[in-house]
């Protein structure tokens, strides 16, 4: 029998509790900050030799030469032919989607003009190369290539560098054929703090990019933190989660599973269900005890549910939202009768999943909207990756000769009020006579 916490909101100090239970110390230690910091310092310096170092080490292969780092094309269009026709089609299908519903995010140019003639406007603008980091062996995630590419490919990205390790020589095939499908330019087999960083500074191998994205272990996320200046970053992630707020009318085997879902991710995922009847989570809690024993990462969700799974019992679902605004958590599950009519009232969630059929898994892989979403409660700032994020905005101003006379009369008296006499000057030189 698992162990899982039981919360209460009748409790006095439930929402203490609540806190302390989504609390998430993702700092790294000082030892991991120091060898990142080292790596980063030695790739900065030594660029390929020391990337080639760090590769041979960390993921126990044989690198002789820098251009053994790069996968050509052709590998990538062999992992594609040697798949599955379902395998295959899935990516296909998962990609398209994906595709469909970014490309409604894309953000177009814009200006107006005013009575006296100027113009002001936006000139929107892709990023010139970003990379994104995929994780490799035996932790590989095609849907990761799909999440991260397509959004930087529709944004009009010029060239899309991938860096994904491949310890002790494992590949994973449908990796490399999510690559070829979703057209990355340039694939490298390294990882972890030493790809951040080759991708960072440049070497003479791998090209400099303006933006890094994609998961990562603690080292890659710490030097993603460090490099953040340099580059552009998407965000730094913390573990999965998974909250699901039920009614009580959904088949518990059902949500049991999508809690194992997030669960089985690692042992730091967090997953928990909200629930106003407390014979239903009781109803879950039995199925989870059936269930998990046909599980084949078994280990890990227990792990996950004992040491940051909950069970919360609230009051009604109005207090099942303000638990989830509260969380503010990564994946949102609202299993009940009217989930668009409770979905407006959520203010901060990563994703919504509504309904009793929506299952958080349909999200990661094909549903259309991005699986890379703000964890740790950083949804109550941030938003899920996307087309947005490839993409710069530039102010665009131009003056008629009478928007300039108005506007410097303005800019003049505001000027001097700030003590910046050159400014007033400057502005001052364009008013008419």
């Amino acid at each position: 029998m698992l162990s899982i916490k039981q919360l209460n909101s009748k409790d006095k100090d439930f929402w203490q509790q609540l806190d302390a239970l989504h609390a998430w110390e993702g700092v790294s230690d000082e030892a991991v900050n120091s060898t990142v910091r080292e790596i980063l310092d030695a790739i900065r310096s030594r660029g390929d030799e020391a990337l080639i170092e760090y590769t041979n080490r960390f993921d126990r292969v044989n690198l002789t030469s820098a251009s053994e780092m790069e996968i050509p094309a052709k590998r990538l269009a062999k992992a594609y032919d040697a798949i599955s026709k379902e395998q295959q089609q899935a990516l296909a299908i998962a990609a398209e989607r994906v595709r469909k519903y970014h490309e409604k995010q894309k953000s177009e140019s814009w200006s107006y003009v005013e009575s006296d003639g100027t113009l002001l406007g936006q000139q929107v603008t892709p990023l010139d190369r970003v990379g994104i980091y995929v994780p490799g062996g035996k932790a590989a995630y095609p849907s990761s290539v799909i999440m991260n590419a397509i959004p930087a490919k529709v944004a009009g990205v010029e060239e899309v560098i991938m860096v994904v390790p491949t310890p002790d020589g494992v590949v994973n095939e449908m990796v490399f054929a999510a690559a070829h499908i979703v057209g990355v330019d340039r694939v490298f087999a390294i990882g972890g703090a030493q790809a951040v960083a080759a991708l960072a500074y440049g070497t003479s191998t791998v090209p400099r990019v303006d933006k890094i994205v994609g998961p990562g272990n603690i080292y890659v996320a710490t030097a993603k933190g460090m490099v953040f200046g340099t580059v552009g970053i998407d965000m730094i992630a913390g573990p999965s989660e998974i909250m699901v707020i039920c009614d009580g009318k959904t088949d518990p085997d059902w949500i049991a599973m999508d809690l194992f879902s997030q669960a089985e991710h690692d042992e730091d995922a967090q997953s928990i269900l909200v629930c106003p009847d407390k014979d239903y989570i009781k109803e879950v809690e039995d199925s989870i005890n059936r269930l998990i024993v046909n599980m084949p990462r078994a280990d890990i969700i227990r792990t996950s549910l004992e040491s940051r799974g909950a069970m919360i019992k609230v009051k009604n679902m109005d207090e099942a939202i303000e638990v989830a605004n509260r969380i503010a958590p990564e994946h949102l599950e609202l299993s009940v009768e009217e989930p668009q009519k409770m979905s407006v009232r959520i203010k901060h969630a990563g994703a919504i999943f509504m309904g009793r059929y929506t299952a958080e898994a349909l999200g990661d892989y094909c549903a259309g909207p991005n699986h890379v979403l703000p964890t740790s409660s950083t949804a109550r700032f941030s938003s899920p990756l996307g087309v947005y994020d490839f993409q710069k905005r530039s102010s665009l101003i131009m003056c008629s000769q009478d928007g300039a006379s108005e506007l410097g009369k303005v800019a003049s008296t505001l000027a001097h009020g700030e003590g910046l006499t050159a400014h007033a000057r400057s502005a001052e030189f364009r008013i008419k006579e």
